[in-house]
């Protein structure tokens, strides 16, 4: 990455001038992206099971649905700034209707909840039913 390209897309040469070092930025992979959901302090995927806590609800997520959430953020070209759009149209439904279903347990993700849309699996508390 050169100078000129930082003005290309629109940054002052002022600005551009205060840049130490200039470096090139490679795509995230689908590993670094799963790293990105799971592993910061607040991660989304933790924030997303504490909302999920709120309602009494355990939320998991399996290792291959991670990867198909990285896989969709990568496919929409939108890396992890995408992440939290791809769980938010993931969970929306299942985060609307869990407070009117009684007696949930857990909810599960899996990569078939993730690739084909599917509703999430729901746990019902054992001898509730």
């Amino acid at each position: 990455m050169q100078p000129d390209d930082l003005r290309y897309f629109g940054l002052i040469p002022e600005f551009i001038g205060r840049f130490p070092v200039i470096t090139a930025l490679h795509q995230l992979d689908e590993q670094s992206l799963v790293k990105i959901l799971t592993e910061p302090r607040n991660a989304l995927v933790r924030q997303y099971q504490r909302l999920f806590e709120f309602e009494g609800v355990a939320l998991q997520f399996t290792d291959e649905a991670l990867l198909a959430i990285a896989r969709q953020a990568i496919e929409r070209g939108t890396g992890a700034r995408g992440l939290r759009g791809v769980l938010e149209s993931l969970l929306r439904k299942t985060m609307f209707e869990l407070p009117s279903k009684e007696n949930v347990s857990t909810c599960e993700i899996n990569e078939e909840v993730v690739t084909q849309r599917l509703c999430t699996k729901v746990h019902r508390l054992l001898g509730l039913d």
